[in-house]
């Protein structure tokens, strides 16, 4: 690597001569080690001074590669990390220079929306969405804004943190919020990659897959609407294992545990949906919005049709048989009433951990972990696959078939059948 000229911002360029487009550049941090990035020219315009003066202004912008150099390596692993992110970088500024050349970088804006932030287009998409995942497309735009600001957790409090310390976190994250801006033409996939891989890290189960894929909608919809000439997303996934159950699940001991406590201030309508939730396997989306229009008292049955796929499946509507412990956690009242006054999905959520804590539940447990609960208890009690697909809404039994695998009773019946084993 040629030697360092700094400018007075403490940045210097690696790669790249006159005309090249990009640059690869290098910023010197206080920490040791040198940030890379690569900088883009955009063309100028021509502007006049206070004083009458015409002069030409560059437009330049810049693409965080997320990548960083020793300033001063100290032994041949550092050496080794160097020379090896130094080759990902170059590589990184010959790919987009391609993209320029060829007219189909992904990230590029059209000439007439070349100043659109992204950030705000993608609020802007979220308070418009009027589908029951809604809260997902927020979260999505939350830890996409999270990763911008804090791509390795510096800023993330951990529990050995002085509250001093806590306070610094918070007001550097909070002013590189207020700094924050994305320009459309700088979402790349190398960012979307380094996005991937943060949810990853942060996020378990499927929660990474879930966030990712309301994050790919926004900005296929961003792709629709021309502010994206090519979908930055393309070829770029998080795999899971969709027969999996990646879940907490509550055992029937665990529930019993649940209900019989206990605590000053708990809110009984949360407690009430949530045992609702066990003894039925309904999504905190449906079970919100029950109302006693919902009962047939005379059949003693709940009929309902599903949020998430109402208008789009024909099993949307489920029916479910009540008995009498049920019709007495759901009680009477007038037909458009909901039968569960519930708060926000955040405040259910806490709600649910302080209950579990006190119980002494040491699972990650959250309001869709009564829904696989549910499942997994009626298949240990003997019900079929058929009847769990038909009470959970599922239209076949594909989706059904990952409760079968964490099902101990059906496993010990299957290898109990086996002829015993003598030697």
């Amino acid at each position: 690597m040629a030697k360092k000229n700094n400018r007075a911002n403490n940045t210097y360029l690696i790669e790249g001569g006159a005309g090249d487009n990009p640059k690869l550049m290098g910023q010197s941090l206080s920490d040791g080690r040198d940030s890379l990035y690569l900088e883009f020219y955009l063309g100028y315009s021509v502007v006049e001074s206070k004083s009458g003066k015409t002069y030409k202004k560059i437009k330049r912008d810049t693409e965080r590669l997320g990548l960083y150099l020793w300033q001063a390596p100290r032994s041949p692993l550092e050496r080794q990390h160097n020379k090896e992110t130094l080759e990902i970088a170059k590589r990184l500024r010959f790919e987009r220079g391609q993209e320029i050349l060829s007219g189909v970088e992904g990230y590029r804006l059209k000439k007439e929306t070349e100043e659109v932030d992204f950030l705000d287009w993608m609020w802007s998409y979220y308070e418009a969405y009027t589908k029951a995942d809604k809260r997902h497309i927020k979260r999505a735009y939350v830890c996409f804004v999270d990763y911008l600001i804090d791509p390795t957790g510096k800023l993330t409090p951990q529990s050995d943190w002085s509250r001093g310390r806590k306070t610094r976190a918070a007001k550097e994250r909070e002013r590189k919020e207020s700094l924050l801006k994305l320009n459309a033409r700088q979402l790349s996939k190398s960012m979307i990659a380094g996005f991937t891989e943060y949810l990853q890290r942060r996020f378990r189960g499927d929660g990474p897959h879930s966030l990712y894929s309301r994050f790919k909608k926004v900005v296929k919809a961003a792709v629709e609407a021309d502010i994206l000439l090519k979908n930055p997303c393309d070829g770029i996934s998080i795999k899971i294992d969709n027969g999996a159950l990646k879940k907490d699940i509550l055992s029937v001991e665990e529930m019993q545990q649940l209900i019989s406590t206990h605590y000053a201030g708990e809110n009984t309508e949360i407690r009430r949906a949530f045992i609702f939730c066990l003894y039925c396997g309904l999504r905190w989306c449906d079970v919100k919005d029950l109302t006693f229009a919902n009962v047939d008292f005379s059949n003693r049955l709940l009929k309902f049709e599903q949020a998430k796929t109402k208008g789009h499946s024909s099993a949307s509507g489920v029916v479910i048989p009540l008995n009498d412990g049920l019709l007495t956690l759901i009680g009477r009242g007038e037909r458009g009433d909901r039968i569960f006054k519930l708060p926000s999905h955040t405040m259910c959520l806490k709600a649910l951990r302080h209950w579990t804590k006190r119980a002494g539940i040491d699972k990650h447990i959250t309001w869709h972990c009564a829904r696989h609960s549910f499942a997994v208890n009626i298949l240990n009690n003997g019900a079929n696959i058929k009847t769990v697909a038909s009470l959970l809404g599922h239209s076949g039994l594909s989706q059904t078939e990952k409760y079968t695998r964490a099902v101990d009773s059906l496993k010990v019946a299957a290898i109990n059948s086996l002829p015993e084993l003598k030697l």
